[in-house]
């Protein structure tokens, strides 16, 4: 279990990332791609990452040789130059500490080593790694993985506007629970204890990661907790091509024409007209809609408007 121990302090310094950092989510896609992590729904996505990774991104593997990534790469950038120059600006100590860490008793490949003693060839080796593992597996995708962030950030917004930190942060995870000022998420491994002691906490959102979560915790820096979201498969660019009477058996015709028409913004009650239904029953295919991360639904003053999320648009296919 992994427990998140805060001061009054640190709620008010609870932030969310305002944009996806490509490092992060480059790491969190690796890592699932390589442990096999969730199950059969992402085979068919590994298999095709994993084929198509160019030569370049072979030394990558080495920096986790138990499944464990030091934690030098735990970085959040805006973009892949930021994240690197980051990474590179990493205390030669913590550096060595770090890889020792990870290796214990194994041998350690040349190319680590150079890294460990701060050789400039052995860090271009890990930047270009790095750049060919995201133009494979981020570039494609990266316009959807940022129209998930908003998505994300927006619901966390309207969540402490209505109910507070407490329950935004809870509503994150719904396994987790917030009891006496700790933040408790069951079966996170390895178990630990983290105190924020006024540092407070960045909150990232991956939706390359099934498990989770992935905490960060270096002394005189905000904790940065990465959290799996989204509906649990990794982005695509590619709309699935499945037929319309499939998707109506599964969501039911008046669920589907809602969708579709969620391409555009609604109010409850022209979605309703345009679906000659009451209003009560648009309300109710949006919410469904929404509560499987198709739809978003953005209240303002007395009006409700829902549209469709980058998720929604993939699965109707239009």
């Amino acid at each position: 279990m992994l427990r998140i121990h805060f001061t009054a302090e640190d709620f008010a310094r609870v932030r969310f990332a305002p944009r996806p950092a490509p490092l992060q989510e480059l790491h969190a896609a690796l890592t699932t791609a390589v442990t096999q992590r969730g199950g059969p729904l992402f085979a068919p996505w590994r298999g095709r990452i994993l084929r198509s990774l160019p030569a370049a991104t072979s030394p990558l593997a080495d920096l986790v040789p138990t499944g464990r990534p030091p934690s030098f790469l735990d970085v959040i950038g805006d973009t892949m130059a930021d994240g690197f120059e980051q990474i590179r600006a990493t205390s030669p100590g913590l550096v060595r500490v770090e890889l020792e860490r990870v290796y214990g008793a194994m041998p350690i490949p040349r190319w680590i080593r150079g890294l460990h003693a701060g050789d400039e060839t052995a860090w271009r080796t890990l930047h270009r790694g790095q750049q060919a593992a995201y133009e494979t597996v981020l570039a494609p995708v990266w316009s959807v993985v940022q129209d998930l962030h908003r998505e994300e950030f927006t619901r966390y917004a309207l969540t402490v506007a209505e109910h507070g930190v407490a329950a935004a942060l809870t509503c994150l995870a719904p396994e987790s629970r917030l009891h006496e000022r700790v933040w408790e998420w069951p079966g996170a491994e390895p178990p630990r204890d983290v105190f924020l002691d006024g540092r407070g906490l960045v909150l990232l959102p991956t939706f390359h990661h099934p498990a989770g979560p992935l905490l960060q915790d270096h002394p005189g820096r905000p904790a940065v907790l990465t959290y799996p979201a989204g509906p649990g498969l990794p982005p695509t660019a590619e709309r699935p091509v499945v037929p319309a009477e499939t998707l109506a058996a599964v969501l039911g015709h008046t669920r589907l024409d809602a969708l579709r028409l969620l391409a555009e913004p609604h109010t409850t009650t022209s979605l309703a007209r345009a679906l000659h239904v009451s209003n009560a029953t648009a309300s109710s295919h949006a919410a469904a809609l929404r509560s499987a991360g198709m739809a978003t639904t953005t209240r303002t003053g007395r009006s409700v408007t829902h549209q469709r999320t980058a998720l929604g648009t993939l699965v109707a296919g239009a």
